[in-house]
């Protein structure tokens, strides 16, 4: 295997399989934030790897994995703890996006995602707080999936916002990523099917048009799929005031998980990063209570709009991977595009996967998610839906 991409932080990191099952022969490599016995993470930061001892354990979910046949090969690039969605690190570089190299492979998976999407890996574990799977894998063509908070153990990975915090895996083909749910979601059911689709008007009114245009060609097969879809208007209150209530929350649990280490060590933080630490240091638990109070309204309506049967299904991005060093206002209209998007999960705490398509050539991600705890099902639906 030889790392042209830039996908790995430590290409000599490896587990060999301790037990053999479905995922004989297949190798997987982790984002460096996962724990693994003896070695130290950086976690995109050299002050945290200068800061941090090596574990004492493994992560759980890499010894489950280990335990079904497949092997670790290689420890992958994140952004800066975990605090983008662009996948550029300005201390350890940039992974390079197989699809296309002049721009970003999304973060903060982002080594995860290319060491898929170029082939280096069968499959990836990234983390998902705030759309750290769901968005590169849209950038780099490939699938991935965010599960229901909770479902699979985070024990092991660094945190960076608890009540958000994921595992999340990503595949180049949908029955490999149903193959990894199976393992690592033991215990929820497959019963049942999805009934009902919901189409957000005012998630779909935040894509680019030419890509709005090509997501929406899979509707005549989403009718057939299914006996009902409706067209209706998600956030009563606005998607940007979803979005403003997830950072805020998030915000506040990345400096009380944080904070203190930040003020210790003073680490040297790059551009864009820096800025939105320095943001969370100024945030107060007693003086969000209306954020904290959408995060619950949105969590149960979602909850009660999906029911057994329900899926919403959007666009995964605003558009394809901007260009690599893109700056100043633009990059950050983007960025609020598409945290109005990746939100919706994240306040629910609901699973959501994201399969691949192409606009001029470039990859953009469909995405459909389902109610809590209903992640083996969506899995297997999206694979029947994108195999037929």
């Amino acid at each position: 295997m030889r790392d042209e991409w830039n996908a790995f932080i430590d290409e000599s990191v490896h587990a060999e399989p301790t037990g053999s099952g479905e995922l004989d022969g297949l190798r997987f490599t982790v984002k460096d934030v996962y724990s693994l016995e003896g070695y130290t993470n950086r976690a995109g930061s050299p002050d945290w790897y200068r800061t941090h001892g090596p574990a004492e354990k493994t992560a759980p979910v890499i010894v489950t994995l280990l335990k079904h046949g497949a092997k670790l090969t290689g420890m992958a690039h994140t952004d800066e703890l975990m605090y983008s969605l662009n996948g550029e690190n300005s201390h350890y570089g940039t992974p390079v996006n197989p699809t296309d190299s002049t721009r970003i492979p999304g973060g903060s998976s982002s080594g995860s995602a290319v060491a898929v999407s170029a082939g280096l890996v069968d499959f990836a574990l990234g983390t998902d707080t705030g759309g750290s799977v769901r968005v590169p894998s849209s950038y780099c063509g490939i699938f991935g999936i965010r599960p229901t908070h909770g479902a699979v153990s985070i024990d092991g990975v660094v945190p960076f916002a608890k009540s958000f915090d994921t595992v999340g895996w990503m595949t180049k083909d949908s029955k490999l990523l149903v193959e990894i749910g199976d393992i690592l979601l033991d215990g929820l059911k497959a019963d049942g099917g999805f009934h009902h689709i919901y189409l957000p008007e005012d998630a779909w009114a935040l894509v680019d048009k030419d890509c709005k245009e090509v997501l929406l060609s899979f509707l005549p097969a989403l009718e057939k799929a299914v006996a009902q879809t409706e067209w209706m208007t998600l956030a009563e209150e606005g998607l940007a005031e979803w979005a403003n209530a997830f950072r805020i929350v998030q915000g506040i649990e990345i400096w009380c998980e944080h904070g203190e280490w930040i003020q210790e060590v003073k680490p040297s933080f790059g551009p864009g990063i820096k800025e939105r630490f320095q943001w969370t240091s100024t945030l107060r638990k007693n003086e969000s209570e209306q954020e904290f109070l959408l995060k619950e309204k949105v969590r149960l309506f979602l909850s009660n709009l999906l029911g057994e049967d329900g899926l919403l299904v959007l666009p995964t991005a605003p558009g394809v991977a901007p260009l690599r060093n893109l700056q100043g206002e633009r990059a950050e209209q983007y960025r609020t595009r598409a945290m109005q998007l990746t939100c919706i999960a994240g306040l629910g705490g609901l699973p959501q996967v994201t399969i691949p398509t192409k606009v001029n050539g470039l990859p953009i991600g469909l995405s459909f998610i389902a109610n809590r705890y209903h992640d083996k099902k969506l899995l297997q639906w999206v694979n029947d839906f994108v195999t037929k």
